[in-house]
């Protein structure tokens, strides 16, 4: 049961990450829920929009939770279409989030599973369950397609 709630949420975020790509933005979406599974908050890529490299999907899911005040959001998950860089572990580890789903593998700077774990490092204060790959090809795809893309019209932009 709890793998088709996974699935359902991560279909949230994807969608927020299909708005982020129709924006030009990197495609990555993010859903933080309650422990009944209602949507707190949602959040995708707007670091061209707002000319801040922190616009990162996770923070912005955060930032919209942390508007009802507090900054504890224990007892919450994260749902998120790419693994999480080290800045937004360690966001989601000092807001306390209980557990995290995210899609795509991140290679090249993911903190969760990938390159560091940070989640279950001893040497920090909070731990948090990681459960990754969850549509994790739609994901991926979703991101090979949009560099593609956007590799195309940069040559054919170069061309004229």
């Amino acid at each position: 049961m709890r793998q088709a709630h996974d699935d359902a949420l991560m279909a949230l975020a994807f969608a927020e990450a299909e708005a982020a790509a129709a924006a030009g933005e990197v495609p990555v979406g993010a859903v933080l829920v309650n422990e009944a599974g209602d949507v707190l908050a949602t959040g995708r890529n707007r670091r061209e929009e707002r000319g801040d490299p922190t616009a990162h999907a996770e923070l912005e899911a955060l930032r919209t939770a942390f508007a009802g005040g507090g900054w504890r959001r224990q007892r919450t998950t994260l749902y998120v279409t790419l693994e999480p860089c080290p800045m937004c572990m360690g966001a989601l580890l000092q807001s306390r989030v209980s557990r995290l789903v995210f899609g795509a593998l991140d290679v090249k700077a993911g903190a969760a599973l990938s390159l560091y774990r940070m989640a279950e490092d001893p040497r920090l204060n909070h731990r948090m369950e990681v459960v990754g790959g969850v549509r994790g090809e739609q994901c991926s795809e979703q991101l090979r397609s949009f560099f593609k893309e956007l590799r195309k019209a940069k040559k054919t932009s170069a061309e004229r």
